[in-house]
């Protein structure tokens, strides 16, 4: 038998190696082509998001796959150059539990912080800045982590361990994975533009309701609160307070106060000086605390931070100075509020303060229009009407000579008396429509009575009718006003609380020597074995005036409240 090796088989070997390296070569290029394959899919399917927290779980997804690695994790860096959010792939839900707090940035983590370039390691223990992984924490060896820069600044880093094929990481998996890094910078860009955008729309949104509602005339206590619970609502806040300054005063009264314990907020006077919304109104500008239980700044006022963390308070500024200052606070280990978050509520309170400002000089422009209008009707009243009924008695009076039967001369006398009674309400009537210069003790008793009525109308949800007869104005002295002003108010607050009513009627008559106040409403009726502590005070009122208070049930249902007093005591 020939050798193996003889010469005749030497060619055919050498056939054969070469057929060999030839498919090595074909499976390394058809290697090659699918890694780049998958590369290209990772890219567009990154690239395809708009939504940030998507972006960053398709990157971390694609890198795992891509270098065949069993753990991942995609760490974003905050302001304090520490990890602010960490995404993890491969580590299950027990396995998080067991591990506990994510990491911060210490050790091989925060050394690609520290050095932003690829790290590629064949032992993570073997590294000086290595100190352990956390109890419960699944055992890692190999290790690549590569940088993901957003317009030349580092975002964030990916971090890929476990080798699947149990071999190293190697080179063309740093490049395969810094590829994708790139991908994923212009990626999260996009996503980080977009979001940007959609937040920007939603607080477009959030100005327009505030100015429409300021400029249409509705309840200045809702707008305020859309104010607070839009900015509350947009920078995830968990308390917001918008504070107003107190006219002649270095005071603060808080208008408005929603979220985690507002009632501390709620009604408090703060001064200037040593308050959080201070510090923004006297520097008229965003004022931000990491803790603001404990921020030095707040040195007066009672203690109303407690659990909270993170504050921001910004100045309501408009060309005339500062309106208010709106405050929101997270609760205490939140994020803090970032500077573009500042920036955007400050052009939000800076838009809402203006719209105020618009309001108010709307409702002032309405005011002038309406006094206007009034002292026009108390000059055509006066010149015109007055005039009138003062010739028709006249006439009447010269014509009465002329009248034999007794009955018709009195008849004539009864239309003189109703003529001259008639010209003394008109007279009333101009006396209250020429007062609204006057303070709000000095206006007429009518004035007094339909702003009552108006202030009750956001209790009550309906408008009750207001009628009054006789010299109500001129006839009732001041202090009795005042003592009706006050059955008023506790009626109707009644009537609110109680009555479950869908109308009222109000009358104020004043005739023969007397003054009674009858409030009507359609409601359920005074409940049995309720609280009378009102009650008895508008009882003791009138008693204190000689008069008395009567409250009745109308055959029709509800109640009838009627307060009676003397005007002349005998």
């Amino acid at each position: 038998m020939g050798s193996a090796r003889s010469p005749g088989n030497l060619p055919r070997l050498r056939l054969d190696e070469l057929l060999d390296e030839l498919q090595g070569r074909i499976d390394t290029v058809r290697g090659t082509q699918g890694r780049v394959h998958s590369l290209l899919e990772a890219v567009l399917s990154v690239g395809r998001e708009l939504d940030l927290s998507h972006v960053l779980r398709r990157i971390v997804e694609a890198a795992v796959v891509l270098v065949d690695a069993e753990y991942g994790a995609l760490g974003v860096i905050g302001e304090d150059q520490r990890l602010a959010e960490f995404l993890t792939v491969g580590v299950d839900a027990g396995q998080t539990e067991a591990i506990g707090a994510l990491p911060s940035g210490h050790g091989i983590l925060g050394e690609l912080i520290r050095h932003p370039e690829p790290l590629r390691l064949a032992e993570l223990s073997e590294h000086p800045a290595s100190y352990g992984f956390p109890e419960g924490h699944p055992p890692m060896h190999s290790f690549l982590g590569v940088p993901i820069r957003v317009r030349d600044e580092v975002f964030g880093n990916l971090y890929l361990t476990e080798k699947r094929s149990g071999k190293e990481f190697d080179d063309e998996d740093v490049t395969v994975l810094s590829t994708l890094a790139v991908a994923a910078g212009v990626a999260i860009e996009n996503a980080r533009l977009y979001e940007e955008a959609r937040h920007r729309q939603r607080w477009l949104e959030a100005n327009a309701e505030v100015t429409q509602g300021l400029l249409s005339g509705a309840d200045e206590t809702r707008v305020l609160g859309l104010i607070v619970g839009h900015a509350r609502r947009l920078l995830a806040a968990d308390l917001g307070v918008l504070t107003l300054p107190v006219e002649g005063t270095a005071e603060l009264r808080v208008a408005l106060a929603d979220g985690i314990d507002a009632e501390a907020h709620r009604g408090l006077v703060l001064s200037r000086q040593g308050s959080f919304a201070g510090a923004a109104f006297l520097g008229s500008r965003a004022v931000t605390s990491g803790d603001v239980e404990h921020d030095p700044r707040i040195t007066r006022g009672p203690k109303r931070w407690t659990g909270l963390g993170p504050a921001v308070a910004v100045p309501m500024r408009t060309g005339e100075g500062v309106q208010g200052v709106l405050s929101l606070a997270r609760a205490a280990g939140s994020p803090p509020f970032t500077p573009t978050e500042t920036d955007l509520l400050l052009g939000f309170a800076g838009q809402a303060a203006l719209a105020m400002k618009l309001a108010e000089r709307r409702r002032d422009a309405e005011q002038v229009a309406l006094l206007e209008d009034r002292d026009r009707i108390a000059r055509d009243l006066h010149d015109l009407a007055i005039q009138r009924l003062f010739a028709a008695g006249m006439t009447l009076q010269s014509t009465m000579r002329f009248v034999h039967h007794p009955e018709g001369a009195e008849r004539l006398s009864r239309v003189v008396d109703d003529l001259d009674d008639t010209i003394k309400i008109i007279r009333s009537t101009i006396f209250g429509l020429r007062s609204h210069e006057a303070g709000p003790t000095a206006r007429g008793l009518r004035v007094r009575a339909a702003k009552t009525v108006e202030e009750a109308v956001t209790a009550l949800g309906f408008t009750p009718s207001l009628r009054t007869e006789g010299l109500v104005d001129t006839e009732v002295p001041g202090a009795v006003a005042d003592d009706v002003v006050a059955v008023l108010a506790e009626a109707l607050s009644n009537v609110a609380r109680h009555a479950r009513a869908g109308g009222a009627e109000i009358s104020l008559v004043v005739g023969s020597g007397r003054l009674t106040v009858t409030v009507t409403d359609d409601g359920v009726g005074v409940p049995e074995g309720g609280r009378r502590s009102g009650l008895r005070n508008l009882a003791e009122r009138a008693v204190q005036r000689g008069g008395e208070l009567a409250v009745e049930a109308p055959e029709g249902g509800g109640t009838r409240l009627v307060w009676s007093v003397p005007l002349r005591r005998d």
